[in-house]
């Protein structure tokens, strides 16, 4: 392929174009806002469940804590009712008086089991209460870190936008005025060796694939005429000479 000293030299133009893309669509992949967002994700989501989960938690208690208390005043009414009988003086068998001073000795101390158990339900509901207070908190802490961070990455995401708008505008006028077969070319070698496909050739050594040109290639360079297309016998990629390339 013979192709115009200019117009190759050019290439060198488009193929800084394409490294520029490539840079910036990189930064577009690696923003640290990125990492930020999805730890911030996680943990919001994390906590969303957990405040959700504690939700149920205490309502389960709640209804733990209506029943202890209703079988406590179940007791006392039972209480009330006998201490009543006893105190009315229409009992005057002495095995009944027994039995329910037995029944009211026996309900007293079921009254005290039962409260016990009411008090423990109570303060696991007020230690529940805490927990579901505290992970709405957290809960509101990450969603309001999320936005801030959402907002800075859409921010930089909009401002590489409009970077790499401009350089894939630079680099389609650049293209345009490019041989459509040399263009061909480049971009078969630039797809197949991670987006290099034109380098310089830098005294003697390929700037795509920094190696150092053996003598005979070098000479079979040298003794091509300036518009011969050439290329790296190792990476593939077209050299580009000018001035100093050292032949």
């Amino acid at each position: 392929m013979n192709i115009d000293p200019q117009i190759q030299v050019q290439l060198l133009d488009i193929q800084g174009k394409d490294t520029e893309v490539a840079q910036l669509e990189y930064k577009r992949a690696t923003l640290p806002a990125i990492e930020v967002k999805k730890e911030l994700q996680s943990n919001f989501e994390r906590a969303r469940d957990q405040h959700i989960a504690s939700e149920m938690i205490l309502s389960d208690l709640q209804r733990e804590a209506i029943k202890a208390e209703g079988d406590v005043e179940v007791v006392r009414q039972r209480v009330a009712k006998d201490e009543e009988m006893l105190n009315s003086g229409v009992i005057n068998d002495p095995k009944q008086l027994s039995n329910l001073q037995h029944e009211l000795e026996s309900l007293a101390k079921r009254q005290l089991d039962l409260e016990d158990v009411e008090l423990e339900v109570m303060e696991r509901v007020e230690g529940a209460k805490a927990a579901v207070q505290v992970l709405a908190q957290q809960k509101i802490d990450f969603s309001a870190q999320l936005e801030a961070v959402s907002t800075e990455l859409d921010s930089e995401l909009a401002a590489l936008t409009v970077d790499l708008t401009e350089v894939h505008a630079e680099r389609e006028s650049l293209a345009a005025v490019m041989p459509a077969e040399f263009l061909e070319l480049y971009e078969k070698i630039r797809k197949g060796h991670q987006g290099m496909g034109a380098a310089k050739l830098h005294r003697g050594q390929c700037e795509g694939c920094r190696l150092t040109i053996p003598p005979q290639e070098l000479n079979a360079i040298k003794a091509a005429t300036p518009d011969v297309v050439v290329q790296c016998e190792e990476c593939r990629c077209i050299l580009i000479r000018t001035a100093d390339s050292g032949i």
